[in-house]
Parts: structure tokens; C-alpha cells; sequence
């Protein structure tokens, strides 16, 4: 997880609809898949969750400042392409 973070964290200064953005957010959302099956709604929402509670929030950018918030965007624009 820490590995995906860092790349995740790389990426937190592009577009979070970016094709970059897009394959890193990916490999999260797949990651998630095998601890749960995560609807697109949920996805998001767990997005949101890492922003709303400060304390996802806080270990979330200790990879890098701003993460949180790059990932909630890269979330929700990866669960929009889901179910379009």
C-alpha cells in the first residue's frame, strides 16, 4: 500500500482526470477490490472520506501534502468513468 501511495503521490500535481492520474487511481481502486467489492458510489465516498475525516486525511499526506484531496478527485472522475 505504501508503494501505491508514493506513486499516487507523484501524480498528486496533475489533472485528477489525467491518464496518469486515471491508471494510478486504478491501481488503488483494485487494490481495494480484494479487501471488498466497492460499488462506484462507495468509491467515491471513501474518497470523500479521506478528506472529511482528518484523520485519513493526516496519514494520507504524509506521502505528500494535498494526496487526500487529489485522491478524492481522482476517485470520484475514476467512478464516473465506471459507470458511464
Amino acid at each position: 500500500m505504501n508503494a501505491l501511495y508514493r506513486k499516487l503521490a507523484d501524480q498528486r500535481h496533475t489533472a485528477p482526470d489525467s491518464e496518469e492520474a486515471r491508471a494510478a487511481i486504478g491501481e488503488w481502486y483494485n487494490l481495494l477490490q480484494k479487501f471488498g467489492s466497492y460499488s462506484p458510489e462507495a468509491f467515491r465516498g471513501l474518497g470523500r472520506l479521506y478528506v472529511d475525516d482528518e484523520r485519513f486525511a493526516k496519514n494520507i499526506d504524509r506521502f505528500g501534502e494535498g494526496l487526500a484531496a487529489f485522491m478524492r478527485d481522482a476517485m470520484a472522475v475514476y467512478a464516473d468513468r465506471m459507470q458511464a
